[in-house]
């Protein structure tokens, strides 16, 4: 029997060698906690067991991803909301509990010998199986950047509904089960208390957060500002939680009111490493409940009530958003996103069994069932574009148009940069390339920047860069540089490898936070990686050397220095048509690639023996085969669709071009 201490660290070393395993094979590590808590777990191997110690740190997960995600949102919005929480959440919720009950009686009918279920139970299933996923369907919308687009907000709106449709099902299963017939009054009870506790937070808590986390902020301690996080989103879930409401919904009210605030930002990074380990360990518990020997023992009933409920609650929310106006396309994807089983169906399934209404066995083999379809969310979002394209006519003629669209504002613009992302990176970017007088295009996934920005006159579309169709339609083949500028090491990598192989020789600059990914995203073809790290330690240096007295001449000179031996493409650029105009003479440093062609003089030779500088005046400042940049050009032996980017005067190129394919 381990102790508190020793579960935890248990846990957490399982965790780190699943999420390894998982990133070794390009899975999500979401499935790695999973499968973890399935081989650990009390059904497995039995090393951990399912109690009240794993629980506390599940719910404590789930806190702070909900809080996190309430960082997203504010009253606005959520106001702006109202129609698809308390619309389409209502109709989501009464509607799979009908139709499970009706699916219920019509198995019993055709199954009697597995299952036997009382009406009262059957309201009780269906109420388990209308719940959705909230930490793992928000998680994986975070990390794909949906949350934001249509289809996304929907699924929010309906989750939250299903948050607070936890609240009355919890009273009135058990009122059901010991026939109480005062079952309105307990109903009315709760939801007046649970409508006072909401009033308190949204109105009251709204008007003391700024105040308070402005006194907070000026006693200048970090400690202070990160115990007084915790402090409020801990809190807020204890409030709703004795006032009969979830944690997760107290925490997710206290995000939304903190984003109201101008520290929203400095939260988000606080809380983040608390959420995701936490989270971790959530998934772990999860996997844990999942009998292995059940599923074999009755692997016919498992599958039955695992596709049946996720086939169902698919075709009605699908059927249920098109109803409230959705496109085809965004309804199939809001259906894909909550066909799954939920955490808080967990509970209500515990329920359903305490109070004896189903049978155990029947219990373990839904929620054997809950517990693989939760399992199998992650692949079935992975695949989702292209489920939705498969079956939605209309979707692929929306996806075709808006490239069309795309490719129609692009076609005409030539030596343009694609800005891959318009936060407030891509903007400061695309308004130094106008007052320079350079065409640009950007692409970005937030659909309400996309029309803010067009309004304002940015050439700017939505688009995934990440996409292959969308680098395309953007006019890679015409562009002089691919610029991305929000830092995400998943996502530029593949920005990298479509760019590879469409336009090998397009400069492309991506964005870091630091220098840990630096090499991965040379080696994937990066021309130069920024590391905001290092940006913003010159800036700090510079203004701490001149506020000690050294000349703004020899700051500028030193940091220039510092950024030509970090940068070496700084040193040069490449030339356009109008360059040489531009320059007024031909000898201006500047960098152009060449590209080996078969019989060229240079292919099996090494630079070293061909020895550029020496000959030509040129020096070469990057040599890339394929999609790899060599790290030791000069040994390399040059091969027929190498490209070596020289650097040099105008002269001093042409020389060493001559020199590299002549034949």
């Amino acid at each position: 029997m381990f102790s508190g201490l020793e579960l935890t660290l248990f846990l957490l070393a399982a965790a780190v060698l699943g999420v390894v395993a998982f990133r070794m094979m390009q899975l999500p590590p979401m499935l790695g906690y999973l499968v973890v808590g399935i081989i650990i777990g009390p059904h497995g191997l039995a090393f951990a067991e399912d109690n009240e110690t794993t629980h506390a740190l599940a719910e404590f997960g789930v806190v702070f991803l909900m809080f996190s995600i309430g960082l997203e949102f504010s009253l606005a919005k959520l106001s702006a909301m109202r129609h698809i929480v308390f619309g389409l959440g209502v109709a989501q919720v009464a509607t799979t509990i009908a139709a499970t009950m009706v699916m219920a009686w019509g198995s019993a009918m055709v199954l009697p010998q597995f299952i036997n279920v009382s009406w009262q139970a059957a309201f009780a299933l269906g109420g388990a199986l209308t719940m959705s996923s909230t930490a793992i369907v928000s998680k994986l919308l975070t990390e794909r950047l949906e949350l934001e687009t249509e289809h996304g907000r929907r699924i929010m709106g309906v989750l939250l509904f299903q948050d607070l449709a936890l609240v009355p099902l919890l009273i009135v299963v058990p009122a059901l089960a010991n026939n109480s017939g005062n079952i309105m009054v307990t109903l009315g009870w709760a939801v007046g208390k649970a409508m006072v506790v909401l009033a308190l937070l949204l109105f009251f808590g709204s008007k003391l957060m700024r105040g308070w986390f402005r006194i907070v902020v000026k006693r200048r301690s970090q400690e202070l500002f990160m115990l007084n996080l915790l402090l409020i989103t801990l809190g807020a879930a204890w409030i709703t939680e004795k006032a009969g409401l979830s944690l997760a919904l107290g925490a997710f009210i206290a995000g939304m009111l903190i984003s109201e605030t101008e520290f929203k930002h400095q939260v988000e990074e606080d809380i983040k490493s608390f959420r995701d380990v936490l989270l971790g360990l959530f998934f772990i518990t999860i996997g844990m409940l999942l009998n292995v020997r059940t599923v074999v023992d009755h692997w016919f009933l498992v599958l039955l009530l695992l596709t049946g409920p996720v086939l169902l609650k698919f075709a009605l929310i699908a059927g249920l958003a098109r109803l409230f106006g959705s496109s085809t396309g965004v309804a199939l994807r809001v259906g894909l996103g909550l066909a799954q089983a939920g955490e808080f169906g967990f509970v209500l399934l515990s329920q359903a069994g305490g109070l004896k209404l189903v049978d155990p066995l029947l219990i373990q083999v839904i929620l054997a069932a809950m517990v693989l379809s939760m399992l199998a969310t992650p692949l079935i979002l992975a695949k989702s574009d292209a489920i939705v394209m498969r079956f939605s006519a209309n979707e692929w003629m929306l996806q075709s148009l808006a490239l069309t669209q795309l490719a129609t504002r692009t076609m005409g613009v030539q030596k343009h940069v694609i800005i891959a992302g318009f936060g407030r990176s891509g903007q400061s970017l695309a308004r130094l390339l106008e007052e320079e007088g350079i065409a640009y295009h950007a692409l970005e996934m937030d659909p309400e920047l996309v029309q803010d920005a067009r309004n304002g006159g940015a050439n700017v579309s939505y688009g995934d860069a990440a996409r292959r169709e969308s680098l395309v339609a953007a006019g890679i083949h015409r562009a002089a540089a691919l610029v991305v500028t929000y830092a995400s090491t998943p996502s530029a990598l593949k920005v990298l490898h479509h760019a590879a192989e469409l336009e090998p020789e397009l400069p492309v600059i991506v964005r870091s936070h630091d220098d840990a990914d630096l090499e991965k995203l040379l080696a994937a073809g990066a021309t130069e990686v920024v590391p905001e790290a290092l940006e913003g330690s010159l800036m700090l240096a510079s203004h701490a050397l001149v506020m000690l007295g050294v000349p703004l001449r020899r700051v500028v000179h030193r940091v220039q220095d510092a950024r030509d031996e970090r940068y070496a493409s700084l040193r040069g650029y490449f030339h356009g048509m109008s360059d040489a105009e531009a320059d007024g003479v031909g000898m201006n440093v500047r960098l152009q690639s060449v590209t080996l062609i078969d019989g060229a003089s240079a292919v099996g030779h090494t630079l070293a023996e061909i020895d550029l500088p020496a000959h030509c005046g040129a020096e070469v400042a990057m040599l890339r085969r394929g999609k790899q940049r060599l790290d030791a050009p000069d040994q390399a032996v040059l091969m027929a669709g190498d490209i070596v980017v020289l650097r040099g005067s105008s002269e001093s190129i042409l020389r060493a071009e001559k020199r590299l394919l002549s034949k």
